[in-house]
Order: C-alpha cells, then structure tokens, then sequence
C-alpha cells in the first residue's frame, strides 16, 4: 500500500510537473489558428464600419429623390450615426460579459449585413431609417469592443493591432466614399444595387468569427493573484469616477467632432472659394486617405511613449495650421490645408490606443471603451449642425472656421490630459 502511495504520489508529481510545462502541441496550434482568425477578423471587420456612412453621402441625392424624402428629413439622417453609436454602444460591455467579445462582434457583422441589404429595397423613409440604424447598432457595439478584442488576444501589440484596425478603418471609408458611385454606374445606374453592394463585404467579415464565438474572452489570471483578478472581472469600475475617463471621453468627441465637420462641410468651403466641385471631392479624398498610413504609424509611437501628450499636440498644431489656411487662402492653398487636416484627423486612432492603454485589463477596456465612445459620439453631435447654422446666419464661413479652431484648443488639452501615463482602475476605486 505504501509502495503504491508513493507511487501515486509520484505519478501525481509528475503530471502537476507536465501540466506546468504548458499546454500540449496541439494546444498551441489551436492558438495560433485562433489568433489568425482574430487578425483577419479584426481587419474585416474594421474595412465595414463606416461604408454603411460613406456610400450613403456619395448617394444621398439619388436616395432623397428616389424616397421622396425631405430635406430635413435627409439632414436627421446625417446625424443618426453618432447618435446610434452613443446610445447602442453604452451596451456593448454588458452583451461582451454575457455572451463574449467574438460573439458580440460577430452578431454585430451580422446586422451590418442585414441593414444595408434591407435598407434600400424597403420603398419608404421610415423602413430605411429602422434599417440603417439596424447597420450602425452593429457598428455600435463593433466600434466599442475592437479596443477589447486587441486588449484580449495581443495585450503586448496594442499599438501595432491598433494601427492595423485603424488602417483597415479608414481604408474602408476612402473606398467606399470613392468607388460607390462608379460602382452604382456599372450596375446600371440605379442606387439600390449601389448601397446593397457593401452588404457583401459585411457577410465576408461574419465568417472569421463563427468558430470563436463560444471564446467568452475570459483573462487569465497570474497565479499570485487569482483574487484580485476574478474581482476586476465581476465587479464593473465605477467609471464616472476616473478624470483620466472623462478627459478620453471629452478628447474623442472632439476630435469626432473635428472629423465629422471636416467630412460633412469642407468641399462646400472649397466650392465657395472657387475650386471646381470635382477637385474639391479630390481635396476631402486625399484628407480621408492620409488616416491610412498614419493610422498605422501613430498609434505604434504612441504605445512607445509613456505619456502620448506630444502627438496630441503635433496633431493639434496641425489643425489649427490648416483651419488658419482655410481662413486666409482657401482655394491658394487648398492641397496643403487638405494635407493638414488629414493629419490632424488622425486624432482617432490616437484615441483608440489610448483606451487601450488606460485600463489594465479586459473588462476595464470594456467600460473605458464604451463610456469613451458613447459620451464621445453624444459631444459630436451639435457640431456640424452648428457650423450649419452659422454659416447660413453669417453668409460665410470666417465664424464657422473660428468655430473649428476654437473647439482644437480644449481637444488638445483634454487630449494631453487623457495621455498621461495612469489606469481608470486606479482612479475608479479611489
């Protein structure tokens, strides 16, 4: 009995010992498919979240008169996307506890398709407004866990799996913006095709995360503390607490802001100044398009830098230097201005990183993320109506441009603020 005690005693060892080692061969290899399909999914899904806005503007004339829809009616619509991902992204980290990151995303890919394949064929306003936001509450709630999923499955790549997010993002918006109308073109002219079309890239983005949807994106805790991290896991921070929070919420819907007056309003300052409408639709191309590389590129630097206070600055100067010219010499200058502010747009994905760098683990990426982007998207919403309104009172745009680079100046200050090297969990539970 003794012997066989000690045996088992022995046995026992042994196998504790093999278990330490680390997981079977098969095991990794499982891992590494699995960290291939999160790659691709990420980048998939992050070419979708914005062709559901871009191809809509490249249409919205042929849209408006093919529903019959009014002109306010028409500028509701340009206002529903910050709207909806304020309100249905606040819930992504509660569905991400439930059913997991994948799953969420996936169901998110999911609705994109079924929004843009349903909305131009339902033959009213009303059923194509329910459809759109059907597409940007999967946009919604993918916006605010792109930031987890990184966090989750390449915590030691954040800067670089952001950029490449970041890239994918802006690529899909360039693209879509450019190509909608040719391709509408080459399907015989009608837009219904033309809007449908994307509903195909969103049904590729789908499939990657099929087989991880049942990865509940649980952390693994260090052994020495097991406690501390289950509790992290089911006790949500208090995040209305952390004035690193705020001043990340406040930065993204400024530079939000900043994006969507840049997107909605600066060919019409072009026009007015006298450059062709062709060349002014070149001049926001090449603004949208300078996210691609630099999206890349920043947020890398950024998660090489303890503090990420200097790139809010350099992209700050570059926006107020390109409002300046927009003021001065609009159409003289017009190519360096767009150049300018295509930098300085690039404050997003600055933005995304910081989120991620701002929360030590998984589910505080969740909350930072969530509350980041839905208070975030809530402070842009005014801004383009505004800049709407003044330049319809003053007949011009010096008050609108002033308005622009007035809203800069605290972005940059929020922004350096929100770069300072702390955690939302530390400030959250003081």
């Amino acid at each position: 009995m003794e012997t066989r005690t000690a045996m088992s005693s022995t046995e026992r060892g042994t196998a504790g010992a093999t278990r330490a080692q680390g997981p079977a061969p098969g095991a990794d290899r499982t891992r590494a498919w699995a960290v291939r399909l999160v790659v691709v999914g990420i980048v998939l899904s992050a070419l979708n979240l914005r062709p559901a806005i871009t191809s809509l503007g490249a249409l919205l004339e042929e849209v408006r008169d093919g529903l019959g829809m009014s002109g306010s009616v028409a500028g509701l619509l340009t206002s529903v996307p910050p709207l909806c991902f304020a309100v249905f992204g606040v819930t992504a980290p509660r569905l991400a506890r439930r059913f997991g990151p994948a799953a969420v995303v996936c169901a998110g890919m999911a609705a994109i398709t079924a929004g843009l394949l349903i909305r131009p064929y339902v033959g009213n306003t009303a059923g194509f407004l329910a459809a759109s936001a059907l597409a940007l509450m999967g946009i919604a709630v993918s916006n605010v866990l792109m930031p987890v999923i990184v966090k989750r499955w390449f915590p030691d790549r954040v800067g670089s799996m952001t950029g490449l997010y970041s890239m994918a993002l802006a690529l899909g918006t360039s693209v879509a913006a450019a190509v909608t109308v040719p391709l509408t073109d080459a399907m015989g002219g009608g837009w219904q095709p033309g809007l449908a079309v994307w509903a195909a890239l969103a049904a590729a983005a789908v499939l990657p995360w099929l087989p991880l949807v049942r990865d509940r994106g649980t952390e693994a805790a260090r052994p020495e503390e097991p406690a501390r991290q289950a509790a992290q896991q089911d006790a949500p921070l208090r995040i209305t607490r952390s004035r690193t929070a705020w001043s990340l919420a406040v930065f993204f819907g400024l530079q939000a802001t900043a994006a969507y007056i840049t997107m909605g309003w600066m060919p019409q300052i072009f026009r007015d100044a006298g450059v062709p409408a062709g060349t002014a639709g070149v001049l926001l191309a090449v603004t949208m398009v300078m996210g691609v590389p630099l999206a890349f590129v920043i947020p890398r630097v950024a998660t090489r830098l303890p503090h990420q206070g200097p790139i809010v600055l350099v992209l700050g100067f570059c926006g107020l230097a390109g409002y300046a010219g927009l003021y001065l010499a609009p159409a003289g200058g017009a190519w360096a201005w767009a150049l300018l502010l295509g930098v300085s747009n690039c404050a997003f994905p600055l933005a995304l990183t910081m989120v991620g760098m701002r929360a030590r683990s998984g589910p505080g990426v969740a909350q930072l993320s969530a509350f980041a982007q839905s208070t975030g998207y809530l402070i842009s919403i005014p801004g383009p109506l505004l800049v709407g309104v003044l330049y319809q009172q003053s007949g011009g745009w010096g008050l609108p441009i002033a308005l622009m680079a007035g809203l800069m100046v605290p972005q940059m200050v929020v922004g350096v603020l929100a770069g300072r090297d702390r955690t939302v969990e530390d400030e959250a539970a003081r």
